[in-house]
């Protein structure tokens, strides 16, 4: 499991139109799975996201985390994340879970990103959206549960 983690001012996701999700200060989570992820990609994913502290203190420093800060949550399913272009010009993404194995984690995923008591918002999944970021900082990072072995 992927999650493209930018720290935000701002953010929000449209669909047709219609703004669907809309966060302040917080994050905004790219996330892309895996076709093997499971519970413990899921759940390496949250703990890593809400403790990584990318939250300057007041000396400036990256000291707090989101649950420090009572950041926002803004989660949107990326599956081009693994999106592969080591041959050709056009990615191959057979990396990537099948939505039959995607939607479902990924709504576990905004549940549990939910239980840690942050105020989580989310794009639909599978739907073509436009999302607007203004990255605080800049900050982004990625973030691979394939590390953590």
């Amino acid at each position: 499991m992927r999650a493209l983690i930018q720290r935000v001012e701002k953010a929000s996701v449209t669909v047709e139109k219609e703004i669907v999700g809309k966060i302040d200060q917080g994050l905004v989570i790219l996330l892309g799975i895996k076709h093997d992820d499971d519970d413990n990609d899921l759940e390496y994913i949250i703990k890593k996201v809400v403790n990584l502290r990318i939250f300057e203190d007041v000396d400036g420093r990256f000291n707090l985390s989101a649950l420090d800060v009572g950041a926002q949550l803004l989660v949107v399913s990326q599956f081009t994340l693994y999106g592969d272009t080591r041959r050709g010009r056009r990615p191959s993404f057979t990396d990537a879970a099948h939505p039959d194995l995607s939607k479902p984690m990924y709504h576990k995923a905004t549940k549990m990103f939910g239980e840690t008591g942050l105020k989580v918002q989310e794009g639909i999944f599978g739907a073509h959206m436009m999302v607007e970021i203004h990255n605080d900082g800049p900050v982004t990072l990625m973030l691979d549960s394939d590390e953590r072995r």
